[in-house]
């Protein structure tokens, strides 16, 4: 008797912190409510995704989609803080509760998933690994950096990825590690290494600060495939569902044709219906999705400003084009 007793006490002791465990871990909304903002891990300094200008503040892609989830919570999008984080301190910033979204080209895989107790929203960008070359090289795919040296930045996905790019193609060539983008972009421009290996979007955003852009080419071969997107701790599925939807809200708004500019003059309630008892479910306050759209955009706009034909990286749309428009962007319906 008195064992049972005793398992009893364990299983009721365990219950209660299972409970309590819930409890103290879907409070993200509530802390970020009381603190008044909401903070944002984005990269150190990205063309297009997140830098820091002194007349703007920050911008980019990854900045805007942080400024549409605080629109969405606190009815204005200037309720967003930026937090510069490097590749190895991102997941640690996350985990420590020193930000409540990381929003930095971060890839979606299988082990950051189920290992490093955080939840991904969605993927907001489908990108691929790649490499730069100067035209001077005179290099023309992956084969010709047999015997050189490449540029890639440390404690990201690129590194096994790269090794296994080059050990499957028996590409004999060496890897200059960097602790960051500044210094792997330091390294490639005086000559220290003869490519400089990353995400397609991000070799644009590099290539775009070199004083002569057109004398850097991509190479036509991938390296592995890189799903980006926003990413969450795992132990709050309530407000992982705010981020997720934010996500899908600009994705779908695209697809409905509802832009920023009709966001703020229409009322387009009937493109984009959100019931009251979801809004109420997801503890945002009515409304939220029009004036998402009104700050910042749909995904289309986001993109263009940033990353496409408005900026200075003039990426094309891609895989990231509506699946209605060839390429594979879509997300769960409004209904």
């Amino acid at each position: 008797m008195g064992n049972v007793r005793k398992v009893l006490l364990v299983l009721l002791t365990l219950a209660s912190f299972s409970v309590s465990g819930v409890a103290m871990a879907q409070k993200t909304m509530e802390e970020v409510r009381k603190r008044g903002h909401l903070n944002c891990g984005v990269s150190e300094g990205l063309a297009g995704f997140s830098e820091e200008t002194t007349i703007r503040g920050w911008k980019g892609f990854d900045v805007d989609f942080c400024r549409a989830v605080a629109a969405a919570i606190f009815e204005s999008g200037a309720k967003a803080q930026f937090v510069p984080l490097s590749a190895t301190a991102r997941f640690p910033a996350l985990k420590g509760n020193d930000i409540d979204i990381l929003s930095r080209n971060t890839t979606w895989t299988l082990t950051r998933d189920v290992t490093l107790e955080l939840d991904f929203a969605g993927v907001s960008y489908f990108d691929v690994q790649a490499f730069m070359v100067p035209n001077s090289s005179g290099a023309k795919s992956a084969k010709d950096l047999e015997g050189k040296t490449i540029c890639l930045l440390a404690g990201t996905t690129l590194e096994q990825n790269v090794l296994k790019f080059l050990d499957a193609n028996a590409i004999n060539a060496q890897l200059l590690l960097a602790d960051s983008r500044a210094d792997a972009r330091s390294s490639y421009a005086r000559g220290s290494c003869q490519a400089y290996a990353s995400d397609l979007s991000a070799l644009a955003a590099e290539r775009s600060e070199f004083r002569d852009p057109e004398g850097h080419s991509f190479l036509s071969e991938v390296v592995a495939k890189e799903p980006l997107g926003p990413a969450v701790r795992d132990s709050d599925s309530s407000w992982r569902e705010v981020v997720q939807w934010v996500l899908f809200l600009l994705i779908d708004a695209e697809e409905a044709g509802w832009t920023s500019e009709q966001a703020k003059t229409e009322n387009l309630q009937d493109k984009l219906v959100v019931p009251p008892e979801v809004t109420a479910r997801l503890n945002l306050p009515q409304g939220w999705a029009r004036r998402v759209i009104a700050e910042v955009g749909n995904y289309g706009e986001i993109f263009e400003r940033n990353l496409g034909n408005d900026s200075k990286l003039k990426l094309s749309r891609g895989l990231n084009a509506l699946w209605t428009k060839g390429g594979i962007l879509f997300a769960p319906p409004f209904r």
